[in-house]
C-alpha cells in the first residue's frame, strides 16, 4: 500500500508531488472543507501547495495553516470534513509525506487509507465553474487554549525545551510562558535543516540532562519534527523512557483503561487493564475510538482521547509540567517497577515471509507471544531486509529465555 502506518512518508521526488496532487484531488471531492498544514521542511511549501492545487481543482474548499504542529492541524479537523498535514515527522530532512485527520483528530483508517489510495487512479477534477477556493487559518490559537483551558502549572516552573527545529517551535514554548512555565529553549527556531535527528531517541539528547542540571530546571520536554511525539527527562536530568513515561500519565489521569502497543512494556498491566495493537499511533487511536481512557506508545506518541484522538506533542508537554510542578518526578520514577527489555535484528531476505510463516496476519505487526515471566514479539522490518525481535522478563534471565524462545521458533519456522 502507499500508505504506511503513519499516512505516506518518503523521500521528496516527483512522485510524491504527482501523488500530492492526486490525494488532494480525491480529498477536494470526498472532504470538500480540508484544513492543511505543513511542517518546517524546505520541501514542504511546495508539497503543500500541490496538496492545495488538487482539492481546488476538484472543487473543494481549503484552509490553509501553513506552519504548524501535526496536532494543531487534527484538533482544527473538528471545524471542517478533514485534515491534511504535510510532514514526514521524524524522518530525516530528504524525507516528506501526507497525513490525513477526521474531524476527531484521528488518523484516517486502514479501510479510509485504502479507499482514498483506490481512488487515485480515477479522475477528481471540476470544470472552470466550479473550482474551490482557499483561506487562511489560525491552527494554533484555539489548539493552545483548549490545552490551556485542560492543564494548571505552579508558576515559575523552569524547563528545558527542545523542538528539535521543528513546528514544537512555533507552539510549545509560547504555550508553556502563557502556561507560567520559564522555558530554556534550545533548538526552538523553525528550519528546514534539523540541528539534531529529528527522533527523540536517548542517544541523540545528551545534551538535554546536562542543560537540565546545568540551569537547574526541573525537567525537560523534547519533540520530533511535526510535534506529535514528546519525550522527558526528570529534574535529575536523566531521559525517561516511554514505558515509564507511559506510567506516569497513566497514573496522573487516573486511567484504568489503557491502550498501547505490541512492544510496550508489560508494567502497564500492574496498574490499568491493557488493549495491544501492533506498532504505530495510527492503530492506537483507531482502538481508542471504541475503549480505553488514555493511550500512547514507547515511542513518545501520547493520545488523550477527552482531547483529541491525535498524538498531542505539546499537550503531553504542558501535561508532564503539570506533573512536574506538584511532584519530585525522579523520586516517583524511581519509586515505578521496571523490567528488562532486550532487542535484536536479524538479518533475512525473507522477513515477510518467514513472519508470515510464523503466523501473522500482517508480517510488519508480527506476532506477540506472552509467558508468565515475560513476553517476546517477532516482527519483519517495515524497511529494512531483517527480523526484529523484542523480549522482556521479570528478570534479565527471562528476558534472555524470552529472546532465546523467539529465536528457536523463527529457526523451527512453526507458529508459537
Amino acid at each position: 500500500m502507499l500508505f504506511g502506518s503513519s499516512g505516506i512518508r518518503q523521500r521528496f521526488d516527483r512522485s510524491l508531488m504527482e501523488t500530492a496532487l492526486a490525494v488532494g484531488a480525491v480529498m477536494g471531492e470526498r472532504f470538500p472543507d480540508c484544513i492543511v498544514g505543513t511542517d518546517t521542511r524546505t520541501t514542504s511549501p511546495v508539497l503543500a501547495r500541490t496538496i492545495l492545487a488538487g482539492i481546488l481543482g476538484a472543487g473543494g474548499h481549503a484552509r490553509f495553516t501553513g506552519i504548524a504542529p501535526t496536532p494543531s492541524v487534527a484538533y482544527s479537523a473538528r471545524t471542517v470534513t478533514a485534515g491534511c498535514m504535510i510532514t514526514a515527522s521524524h524522518n530525516p530532512e530528504e524525507y516528506n509525506g501526507i497525513k490525513l485527520f477526521n474531524p476527531d483528530g484521528s488518523s484516517f483508517t486502514q479501510a479510509q487509507q485504502k479507499e482514498i489510495e483506490e481512488s487515485l487512479k480515477e479522475p477528481h477534477w471540476a470544470d472552470w465553474r466550479h473550482q474551490g477556493k482557499e483561506c487562511s487559518f489560525d491552527a494554533l490559537t484555539p489548539h493552545k487554549k483548549a490545552i490551556l483551558d485542560a492543564v494548571s502549572i505552579d508558576p515559575g516552573l523552569s524547563v528545558v525545551v527542545d523542538c528539535g527545529n521543528g513546528v514544537g517551535s512555533v507552539l510549545t514554548p509560547g504555550l508553556l510562558t502563557d502556561a507560567g512555565v520559564k522555558p530554556v529553549c534550545l533548538n526552538c527556531n523553525p528550519a528546514g535543516h534539523f540541528a539534531r535527528p529529528s527522533e527523540p531517541l536517548k542517544e541523540y539528547l545528551g545534551y538535554v540532562g546536562e542543560m537540565v542540571k546545568k540551569t537547574g530546571a526541573c525537567c525537560a520536554v523534547v519533540h520530533d519534527g511535526d510535534a506529535d511525539r514528546m519525550m522527558a527527562f526528570d529534574n535529575k536530568g536523566r531521559y525517561i523512557d516511554g514505558d515509564h513515561l507511559l506510567m506516569l500519565f497513566a497514573e496522573h489521569l487516573s486511567a484504568k483503561k489503557v491502550v498501547t502497543t505490541s512492544d510496550a512494556s508489560m508494567i502497564i498491566e500492574e496498574i490499568a487493564e491493557v488493549h495491544r495493537t501492533p506498532v504505530g499511533d495510527a492503530f492506537v487511536s483507531e482502538e481508542l475510538l471504541s475503549w480505553g481512557d488514555f493511550g500512547g506508545e514507547p515511542s513518545g506518541a501520547w493520545i488523550f482521547p477527552r482531547h483529541s484522538y491525535c498524538p498531542d506533542g505539546p499537550f503531553a508537554a504542558a501535561l508532564f509540567c503539570e506533573i512536574a510542578s506538584g511532584c519530585d518526578v525522579a523520586r516517583r520514577l524511581d519509586a515505578m517497577p521496571a523490567y528488562p527489555i532486550l532487542r535484536e535484528s536479524i538479518q533475512n531476505e525473507r522477513a515477510r515471509e518467514v513472519v508470515t510463516g510464523l503466523g501473522a496476519a500482517n508480517p510488519t505487526d508480527g506476532i506477540r507471544v506472552a509467558r508468565e515471566n515475560g513476553w517476546y514479539l517477532i516482527r519483519a522490518s517495515g524497511t529494512e531486509p531483517k527480523i526484529r525481535i523484542t523480549a522482556e522478563g521479570t528478570t534479565l534471565p527471562g528476558a534472555k529465555e524470552m529472546l532465546e524462545q523467539a529465536k528457536t521458533l523463527i529457526r523451527q519456522g512453526k507458529t508459537a
